[in-house]
C-alpha cells in the first residue's frame, strides 16, 4: 500500500502524509468491507490517528519481514520516505486487488494533494474516532470506527459481525500453521 501511493506521488513524500493517506485508505476499507486493507492496528497519536505497526517500521522501531517494508521503501531527510525500487507496474503489487487498487486511487485523489500538515488536520477534523492522547497514544478500535463512519445502527451491527468473523479466521488460518 505504502509503495504504491509513494509511486503515485513521483516516489517520495513526507512520511507523515503516507501515515494519513494509509490510514484513511484503511478506514474507507472498513466502512466498505468490515476490515482495513492492511491489517493493521489503528492508533490515536498527536498529529492524529495512524496505522501503529506501519509507524513502527518508518521510525525503525520494528524489523521488516523479508519482501516487506524494507524492500520497497527506505527514509530519506526531512522526515521523508522514498520508493526503494524504481521498475515497478501492476504484477508488482499482486498482494493487493483491483478494487483495494481503485480504493489507494480514490483516497490519493482526494486527499494527495494536502501538504502534510494539511492533511494531519483533516484527520483531526474529520476522523470523529480520534481522540487526544495528549502526547501518548492509545488504540482506535473497529467499532469507533464503524461508528465514526456510519450512522445506521443496523449497518455498524453488521460491519461490526463481519470484522469479528474476518478476525476469527485470520486467527484460525495462523493456529493451523
Amino acid at each position: 500500500m505504502a509503495a504504491y501511493l509513494l509511486e503515485k506521488r513521483g516516489g517520495r513524500m513526507a512520511y507523515i502524509k503516507l501515515l494519513k493517506l494509509l490510514y484513511l485508505t484503511d478506514r474507507e476499507a472498513m466502512a466498505r468491507w468490515g476490515e482495513s486493507i492492511s491489517g493493521d492496528c489503528f492508533v490515536s497519536m498527536p498529529h492524529g490517528p495512524v496505522l501503529s505497526q506501519t509507524y513502527d517500521l518508518i521510525r525503525g522501531f520494528s524489523s521488516s519481514v523479508e519482501g516487506g517494508w524494507d524492500y520497497w521503501i527506505k527514509d530519506e531527510d526531512n522526515y521523508e520516505v522514498s520508493l526503494r525500487r524504481k521498475t515497478v507496474n501492476r504484477d508488482s503489487y499482486d498482494e493487493l486487488s483491483d478494487a483495494e487498487l481503485e480504493l489507494l486511487d480514490g483516497v490519493f485523489e482526494k486527499y494527495g494533494y494536502m501538504k502534510r500538515f494539511e492533511i494531519s488536520q483533516y484527520t483531526h477534523d474529520h476522523c470523529a474516532e480520534w481522540e487526544d492522547p495528549h502526547g501518548s497514544s492509545f488504540p482506535i478500535s473497529p467499532e469507533a470506527v464503524f461508528r465514526a463512519v456510519e450512522t445506521d445502527e443496523i449497518r455498524i451491527q453488521a460491519l461490526l459481525r463481519q470484522h469479528k468473523t474476518l478476525v476469527d479466521l485470520d486467527t484460525a488460518r495462523i493456529m493451523l500453521r
